[in-house]
């Protein structure tokens, strides 16, 4: 059985998630001591800045005609998968990991 406590711990997660950069604020701002809320919330930030690099790098290769079209719509469904899984693990009430991006968030010492 799920409390209220744990309810709001996991939507805090999920919104830290949901909200990227501004989930990640709020959740720093808000619940900086809970360790599955900042969990969650490292993990959006490393998104967010994977988001920002794939976005140069879809800039770099649009002009390119066909290759330029694939590596865009290849970064889109990696950056919007990251995300939803994101979502998913944050609603799930356990720390999972995500490939890479767990890794990179774990760096992040706040």
């Amino acid at each position: 059985m799920v409390t209220k406590k744990q309810d709001d711990r996991i939507l805090f997660a999920f919104l830290a998630t949901f909200l990227s950069i501004i989930g990640f604020i709020i959740a720093l701002i808000a619940k900086p001591k809970d360790k599955y809320i900042m969990y969650y919330a490292k993990q959006s930030l490393v998104i967010f800045v994977i988001a920002i690099i794939s976005t140069i790098i879809k800039k770099i290769f649009t002009w390119i005609p066909i290759i330029g079209g694939i590596i865009n719509l290849a970064l889109t469904i990696i950056i919007i998968g990251l995300w939803v899984i994101s979502w998913l693990y944050a609603l799930s009430g356990e720390r999972k990991i995500i490939p890479i991006v767990s890794d990179w968030a774990k760096k992040i010492n706040l």
